[in-house]
This record gives C-alpha cells, structure tokens and sequence, in this order.
C-alpha cells in the first residue's frame, strides 16, 4: 500500500493505542502524515509517532479531552499549524462498557462514555468537514464502531448506545458531507486482541475459550482493521460512503444460532 496517500494528512484519535495506534502506523506506511490525538499517556503517543517516522512520514502528537470543544478546536489549529490542513480522520477513541446494568448505572459513568465515544467523534468529525469545507478540499472519515452497535450485551448500554449513534452519525454526516467531496464510513470490529481486551491477550485460555464463538477461529489482529482504514482513506474507495464494515471473523453471524 505505499504510496496511497502520499500528500495526506491524517488526525487519529486514541493514536496511542491498539486500532488507533496500528491505524496511524497503517497510514504512514501509505505515505500519509499522521497526528496522534491522545489523551494521556503522551509516552505510549511518541512511541507510536516514532513508529510513523520510522516508516517514512511526518509524525506529531497531540493531547486532548474529545469531550471538550475548546480542545478539539486547539487541536485541529495545532495538527494544521505542523503538517497541513488534516484531510483523513480516524475516530478511534473510545472507552470500552462498563459492565453496568441500567439499573445500576450513575449518570456520570452513561454520560462520561457517550462523552468520549460519540460526542467526541462529532466534534472532531464537525472540524474536520470544516476545515475540509474552508480548505475547498474533499476527506475523508472513518469511525471505529463495534458490532456492538447493534449486537447487544447485557451491561453495555452505555457501550453499545454510543456506538449505535456513531453508526448513525457516520450514515447522516455521510449525506451532509458527500457534495463536500467527503466519505463518511463506519469500521465495526468485533474482537481484536488489543490492550482493551487486555484479558483475551494475556490469558490464551481465557482467549481460546471466546474464539471457539468465532468461525474464523481466532481473535483479530489490529493491523487488520488498519489496513481496512487505509483501504477506506484511499482512492480505490472513492464511492463508498455511509457504508458500516464489518471486521469479526464471521462472529456477529453467530447471534442467533441455538435459539
């Protein structure tokens, strides 16, 4: 895939790790300049942009809250300030379910996720389309979904409502933005050995046992779902828009089976 998106700018959200960070490193590989958006751990954020330099491209790191719009503001000025006006968004932060049942859950931990894993991705989504629009360029945006946008578990309302409203998001922006020259499209992946399923990494009986759900037969590895970003960001993707993509092995065909 060198060469895809020599001249591109990129702006990935949770750039610092698991999809995030193997999306980044995908795009650099392609050619594009990444900036790694993180909200924390700047150390795990310059280790995954010294892997961007190493393959070639323009690295820069970021810090910000994706829940706070004054932040998201400074930045996308900040990324257009040290590479260029962003063209790709990767929408990859998020907090995983808390394991909560409704009944149980404080309104702060519903609002502290839908925060971080929808409204976050709107305001960085809106800057995007923004600069793009002011910049008479076209982009292109990729969320990071889940099957658990629609595949549904008890103790993951807070989870599974924001990624259902990030596939909704990505399907209304797609048909706002399309005359912008803009794709808008969804990744869904199901499980994918990163440090969020840090259990399933460390335990391989603990993995083994999840993967006999899976028709595949094993867990996915985050550079797949970063070669699928890379796909979507590049021209051989020019007419998919509004579209949700599925990456998990075959396991969310698996829902109704024994019913």
């Amino acid at each position: 895939m060198a060469g895809l998106l020599d001249g591109r700018v990129a702006l990935v959200t949770g750039g610092e790790s698991g999809i995030g960070a193997a999306s980044a490193v995908a795009l650099a590989q392609a050619g594009a300049s990444v900036s790694i958006l993180y909200f924390r751990d700047k150390g795990l954020a310059d280790g995954v942009a010294a892997q961007v330099t190493a393959a070639g491209a323009k690295a820069t790191t970021v810090q910000a809250d994706l829940g706070d719009e004054a932040q998201v503001a400074a930045a996308f000025a900040a990324v257009t300030q040290a590479l260029g006006t962003p063209d790709l968004l990767v929408n990859s932060a998020g907090l995983n379910m808390s394991g909560t049942n409704v009944t149980d859950m404080e309104l702060a931990q519903w609002d502290r996720l839908i925060r971080t894993d929808l409204t976050g991705a709107f305001l960085t989504s809106r800057a995007l389309a923004r600069g793009l629009r002011d910049a008479k360029k076209p982009g292109r945006i990729i969320n990071i979904s889940s099957i658990h946008g629609q595949a549904v578990r008890a103790g993951g309302a807070d989870y599974c409502s924001a990624k259902a409203g990030l596939e909704n998001l990505t399907r209304t922006m797609a048909i706002e933005v399309a005359p912008m020259g803009i794709t808008v499209n969804a990744i869904a992946p199901g499980m994918i050995l990163t440090p969020m399923n840090v259990r399933a990494e460390t335990d391989a009986g603990y993995r083994a046992s999840l993967e006999h759900n899976i028709p595949i037969g094993r867990a996915g590895r985050a550079d797949e779902v970063g070669a699928m970003v890379v796909y979507l960001c590049s021209d051989a993707a020019a007419y998919v828009t509004g579209a949700v993509l599925t990456i998990d092995g075959g396991l969310s065909l698996e829902a109704a089976l024994g019913a």
